[in-house]
């Protein structure tokens, strides 16, 4: 790594440089994601707390009865832009495979003077979100004790971090394990570098502190588990490393999948987890229906 050179960090991390036509993806998303809530059954902006941004929509399974697997989608945007509400296009190819699919919306950084917003501010408030899904999600025909977490960039950061949280503290009538298993899509896992990118300085405000309380990639792997971990193999060097680097960190028995998607970049591969033909959404449907 080249930590203290800023226009390698921007190449490696700016992905809207990297990928000029990202508009055209976000377009795209918001039109099919607003044709999908206008088409099947959907409860949109279900509060799972009284902060900024803390409501969700949750898509329930298609001819599935009750107790359905859960996924938990976690959007994306270096923690400071995008939408629940942009993603909604996703949740069509798990519901109509009988998963209930929950999309949960965060606060972005830096939030506003009155009310800043950090890293580990959304982290709280996906743990949060996490324990409205692991108390409510029967009422929609989900099953609790099958709760699967999946994010894509800043979403696979925390997907992480939701899989190694110590549950009975946050909340004490939680179960130990809320989360069963995890897949990160082109996750950050080690936070320093981004610490040091310039076009993110401004807006994230990450202290060395922060560094260390939201890497995963720096703490003892957890007890719950399996994470999968996929990042596209058009994507830099730095983001194919730190899908590595957690694999690295918590070994092979936790991170049992770390694989690159071919021809895929930071944003195609959002839309390969929605395609029921490509190995991505494969990898999300078995540990959906894991039993163990």
């Amino acid at each position: 790594m080249q930590l203290d050179d800023p226009d390698w960090l921007e190449r490696m991390y700016n992905n809207r440089a990297r990928v000029p036509e990202h508009g055209e993806y976000f377009a795209r998303w918001a039109a099919d994601s607003a044709q999908v809530r206008n088409s099947q059954p959907c409860s949109i902006d279900v509060p799972y707390g009284s902060g900024v941004n803390e409501a969700l929509d949750v898509f329930p399974a298609q001819g599935a009865g009750d107790r359905a697997p859960v996924l938990v989608f976690i959007h994306g945007g270096y923690w400071r832009s995008l939408d629940k509400h942009e993603h909604s296009f996703i949740a069509p190819a798990f519901t109509r495979r009988g998963m209930c699919v929950v999309m949960p919306n965060y606060a972005l950084c830096p939030g506003t003077d009155a009310a800043p917003v950090t890293i580990s501010h959304i982290a709280l408030q996906m743990a949060r979100a996490l324990a409205w899904t692991w108390r409510n999600i029967a009422r929609y025909g989900g099953d609790p004790s099958r709760i699967t977490v999946a994010g894509h960039s800043a979403g696979g950061h925390l997907v992480a971090m939701l899989l190694a949280a110590h549950w009975k503290q946050f909340a004490p009538d939680l179960p130990k394990q809320v989360v069963r298993n995890a897949l990160a899509i082109s996750g950050l896992f080690e936070l320093e570098p981004i610490r040091r990118t310039p076009s993110f300085q401004a807006s994230l405000r990450i202290s060395p502190e922060e560094v260390l309380r939201t890497s995963p990639a720096l703490w003892p792997a957890p007890a719950a588990g399996p994470l999968y971990a996929v990042a596209g193999g058009l994507e830099s060097e730095e983001f194919i490393r730190q899908n590595e680097a957690i694999a690295k960190a918590w070994g092979p028995r936790k991170v049992p999948v770390c694989e690159l998607a071919p021809g895929l970049d930071h944003f195609s591969i959002v839309d390969a987890l929605a395609d029921p033909a490509h190995r991505l959404h494969e990898l999300a449907l078995e540990l959906l229906e894991r039993r163990d």
